[in-house]
């Protein structure tokens, strides 16, 4: 019951990092020019723009001064104060660079103005946000704070939680891992284990899932409802289905079991001081807002155990080396790729004569490699290589078809407006250049249909992350559950133990558990901090970060997806330019992915010492 309870404890968390790596800084407004910033204020109008919520520092022509542009909504001035050299108002050419709509009216705005105002100096025009307002978002918590966010009664929030805890004290005693054939020491040490197990998979669902949904909700793609319930299926789906492939790295390829042999009791409370360690570390993290890896935890905390219990010789060195290489290349990897993709997305969508028309012919292409790609790697036929093609190529198609009549039937008028009449707009000529390199891209109405189809594209590589990340972290809980189990059974120490579908389903439940009653929340702090993600940056992160997981995945190893899709948001940065990223902010992460192994290796090892003697003691 107390790791249920711990397992519903609120807090913060540490996802308002990634809206640091892209964040252009506020530069002090020295002087204003009324007459350009009424002009900018009209174009906006014109275009059809709400507001000008995200400008980044700009380059433009004209005499080098810095200016104060302002966007006028109702009886409400607002204003964004940036870096830039302004001649006229003709200069400014607002594309993808710079203008980001916000849906939602003056209440996304204020919002936007709030959360620039907090972090970044107080904007002209604008007071900053009341510490009363502060401090009443701080109070809406616990069962509230979920009817809130899910737009349902309090009573039914609290329903829901209820269930959620009945059923992690109740599943367990009707699972085959404590069947009443078993001694009843064999069956109470079992329960323990399950219960520990889903108090890792909890935090997992309540932390990391933001990982994949946080962007598309912040976009305006997605409800945090809509958010959860698809994450929920895909999660649960891609634990259940491919989940197997890292447990049992996690299982019996960092510790070599063998050594613990006539010590199996100390062996199995290892593997759940592991599982408290990691859980205990993801809270206090989440809660502090520090941006740690559970698989960096897990691991660290298996290899903790291991050394100081079995020496040198209970660490499988070559198979830990591959992991931790592992943590160093998905960055990477996540990085490469999502440059790739954007700039893909730059050159043959933004620079394309009809943008919002290349826009439809990329998606139906970009659908049907994530769709075939996500089936060859998670539905691998055990026939022959011929039907997983087929199998991959076929339900690519029908992905690539759904989406191609989705885009024609909801946005068929507007592209064949863009298609049958010639752009008048002489605005969309003017220049503008971030840099020596000129940038172009779409406009006004043109700008809103890109944004709208890569916003289906930007779901759908959230589902994908969603999968890959529900494949590659439920390993984390599952891993030492399935040990803990095998030791308890008899078969821990020798020849290859299975992985109980149970147990995978478990983890899954887990890891959706914890997304219902504590996901809205990190999913919210995403959507309300990552606002200079666009749905185009957003899908070239999501897709690039997934595509990475489900590979290691595939290939069993336990990568961090936090780190994966931390890496994905730099490669936009870098092909945005170099200064688009923050280096403080990536030495934050470094710093805490360092302290995350000692850590959770350290608290493993108190939490060993404390359940063998208290397990010696009892039985």
């Amino acid at each position: 019951m107390s790791a249920v309870v711990a397992a519903l404890v609120g807090g913060r968390t540490h996802f308002s990092t990634l809206h640091h790596l892209l964040s252009p800084p506020a530069f002090p407004t020295l002087s204003d020019n009324a007459n350009t910033v009424h002009q900018l204020g009209r174009k906006l109008r014109l275009r059809g723009l709400p507001s000008l919520a995200v400008c980044a520092p700009l380059k433009l022509k004209g005499s080098q001064s810095q200016r104060s542009l302002s966007s006028t909504r109702g009886s409400r001035n607002y204003s964004l104060k940036v870096r830039c050299s302004v001649a006229s108002a003709d200069d400014f050419n607002l594309n993808d660079h710079q203008v980001e709509e916000l849906p939602g009216g003056d209440s996304k705005l204020e919002e936007a103005v709030s959360t620039h105002s907090e972090k970044y100096g107080t904007l002209a025009g604008s007071a900053p946000p009341s510490k009363s307002n502060a401090g009443e978002e701080k109070k809406v918590s616990g069962t509230q704070g979920m009817a809130e966010a899910f737009n349902i009664s309090k009573g039914t929030a609290f329903a829901i939680v209820t269930a959620t805890a009945f059923l992690a004290l109740g599943v367990p005693l009707l699972m085959q891992s404590t069947s009443a054939a078993l001694p009843v020491k064999t069956r109470l040490l079992s329960y323990l284990t399950l219960l520990f197990g889903f108090y890792m998979a909890w935090n997992i669902g309540a932390n990391d899932v933001a990982n994949a949904m946080g962007t598309s909700v912040g976009s305006g793609a997605l409800t945090i409802r809509q958010a959860v319930l698809t994450a929920a299926v895909l999660e649960f789906g891609g634990a259940f289905l491919v989940g197997s492939h890292v447990s049992h790295t996690m299982q019996k390829g960092i510790l070599q079991l063998s050594v613990f042999e006539g010590r199996e009791t100390l062996l199995f409370c290892g593997m759940l001081s592991s599982l408290a360690a990691a859980g205990t570390w993801l809270q206090v993290a989440s809660f502090c807002g520090w941006p740690v890896s559970t698989t960096h935890c897990i691991v660290g905390a298996l290899v903790g155990f291991g050394l100081l219990y079995g020496g040198t010789g209970a660490v499988y060195w070559k198979t830990l080396l591959r992991v931790v290489s592992s943590w160093v290349v998905s960055p990477v990897m996540g990085a490469a790729v999502s440059f790739v993709v954007y700039m893909c997305i730059r050159l043959f969508v933004y620079s394309a004569p009809n943008p919002g028309q290349a826009a439809a012919t990329v998606a139906p292409i970009a659908v049907f490699i994530g769709v075939a790609a996500l089936s060859a790697t998670a539905f691998p036929s055990q026939s022959t290589l011929l039907l997983t093609a087929a199998q991959a190529l076929g339900l690519g198609a029908i992905g690539a078809v759904v989406i191609n009549f989705v885009i024609k039937r909801q946005l068929g008028g507007l592209l064949g407006a863009f298609c049958a009449l010639p752009s008048d707009d002489k605005d969309d000529k003017l220049p503008l250049s971030r840099s020596p390199m000129k940038v172009g891209g779409p406009t006004g109405t043109q700008l809103k249909v890109v944004y709208s189809i890569f916003g289906y594209l930007q779901v759908l590589s959230a589902c994908f992350m969603s999968f890959a990340h529900g494949a590659n972290d439920v390993a984390n809980a599952i891993g030492p559950i399935s040990a803990a189990l095998a030791i308890l059974h008899g078969t821990g120490l020798r020849g290859d133990v299975g992985l109980p579908a149970e147990v995978l389903a478990w983890g899954g439940f887990g890891i959706v558990a914890g997304l219902m009653v504590w996901g809205y929340r990190v999913i919210a702090t995403i959507g309300k901090k990552i606002t200079e993600l666009t749905p185009t940056r957003g899908f070239a992160a999501e897709f690039a970060a997934a595509s990475v997981v489900v590979i290691a995945s595939r290939l069993g190893l336990p990568i961090s997806a936090t780190h994966t899709l931390v890496g994905a948001v730099m490669g936009v940065g870098f092909a945005r330019g170099l200064n688009s990223v923050r280096g403080e902010v990536v030495r934050e992460i470094v710093t805490s992915w360092m302290i995350t192994i000692p850590v959770g290796a350290g608290l493993s090892v108190v939490y060993a010492l404390i359940l063998s003697k208290l397990i010696t003691s009892i039985f």
